[in-house]
């Protein structure tokens, strides 16, 4: 604790006096003391001046919080642009990356495709497909549907149908074979280019007949996927397609000696897109 301090004056008498008598001489000493009231003022005024000192700063802090708040939304706000901006420059160039990829894989196929065309011939006939060198999907004469080229037999005179195994070899001399209708489409295809001749009996033939086990199946042994028989039965074993009936219903078992027109069907030396 503080010491109290007082105010006091002390006098030393050098002579004996009487107690009636005045002082020849004194002295009189001050000694300044604070008291306790002073003390107290003294430390209400200190503390009030550190008070006043901290609340003098406050509008220059929150001034400078204000500005600094405000460069940093600024910061955030060109930041998110600047990130908003390079992710939708790479979104975009993902999309034509992914585009160039999905071009140079198709292009890949189609040059594959075309090389197992050309390595399915012994001696390719590059000036056929290609005149003056712009190369063409199909020979000439022949028609492309999809990814397949079809000729159709067309002669009217009878020396010039053949059987069904004739017609076949024909087919084969060509690189090529007997037609195999695999969709329904195909089949819409191949009733569109066929034309009634001779009689209500003769068609074209197509790459289906009965195997070794009596079941109908297409070349190379693939199973049937599609049927189009009309309503007529018979144990023949080779299959017409005939014009001039139901578009969906004109497979025609016919023996495979009968003479008839024929279907040919080859891959496209060019895939279509």
């Amino acid at each position: 604790m503080e010491e109290e301090l007082a105010y006091a004056t002390v006098t030393f008498n050098t002579n004996s006096v009487s107690s009636h008598g005045k002082p020849k001489h004194s002295e009189v000493i001050y000694s300044t003391v604070k008291t306790e009231e002073e003390a107290s003022n003294t430390d209400s005024v200190t503390s009030e001046n550190e008070k006043k000192a901290p609340l003098s700063l406050l509008p220059f802090m929150a001034g400078s919080l204000g500005i600094i708040c405000i460069i940093l939304m600024s910061v955030v706000i060109t930041l998110s642009v600047h990130m908003n901006t390079v992710t939708s420059e790479q979104e975009r160039e993902n999309v034509r990356l992914k585009r160039q990829k999905q071009e140079l894989i198709r292009e890949r196929d189609r040059l594959n495709w075309t090389i197992r065309v050309i390595l399915e011939y012994e001696n390719f006939p590059v000036n056929n497909y290609c005149p003056q060198k712009v190369c063409k999907p199909c020979l000439d004469n022949w028609l492309l549907f999809e990814s397949s080229c079809y000729l159709f037999s067309e002669s009217n005179y009878s020396s010039h149908w053949m059987t069904w195994q004739e017609s076949r070899n024909k087919c084969r001399n060509k690189t090529a074979d007997l037609v195999v209708i695999e969709s329904r489409k195909e089949q819409k295809f191949i009733n569109n280019h066929t034309k009634y001749y001779h009689d209500d009996k003769h068609g074209y033939w197509i790459g289906l007949r009965k195997n070794t086990t009596k079941t109908w199946t297409w070349l190379y042994e693939r199973n049937l996927t599609v049927m189009y028989w009309n309503t007529k039965v018979n144990d023949a074993e080779c299959a017409l397609s005939l014009p001039g009936t139901g578009r969906f219903a004109n497979w025609q078992k016919s023996g495979c000696d009968m003479k008839n027109r024929w279907i040919c069907e080859r891959r496209a030396f060019i895939k279509p897109y």
